[in-house]
């Protein structure tokens, strides 16, 4: 009975030193590329209020960024896990400028009033508007 009960926690050990995490994921190497390969990201949901005022921020400053609607994509739920591992935050958005993780909304919008993503971006903003 010892044995079997030793080969049993062998085998759930073995397999717990096999086990990948998301952040070495398909959907982490995906969130690690779209944040390089673009100036601008933001990982939304098409119908959160939030994201949406992220990207009201951006059309404020003229700036077009590249967005992923996670609730459009089949693996959004893994590509959101995926951002939680590598951000520590599973909420949206989550915005990315440069490589450099912004935050969520109201992290945005502090940067945008307080002039930090203009400079972020490297422009020049003439008058705020309140969102």
């Amino acid at each position: 009975m010892a044995v079997k009960f030793l080969i049993a926690l062998i085998l759930v050990i073995a397999a717990s030193l096999c086990w990948v995490s998301s952040a070495d994921s398909s959907e982490a190497a995906f969130v690690k590329k779209t944040i390089s390969a673009h100036k601008i990201v933001i990982f939304s949901k098409s119908y959160c209020p939030y994201c949406r005022k992220a990207k009201s921020v951006f059309k404020e400053l003229k700036e077009v960024p590249f967005v992923v609607e996670l609730d459009e994509r089949d693996d959004g739920w893994n590509i959101q896990d995926a951002l939680s591992e590598i951000v520590g935050r599973r909420t949206v958005p989550q915005v990315f400028i440069n490589g450099k993780h912004i935050g969520g909304s109201d992290d945005t919008v502090e940067a945008y009033q307080s002039g930090k993503l203009a400079k972020l971006l490297g422009i020049e903003v003439e008058n705020k508007d309140d969102l």
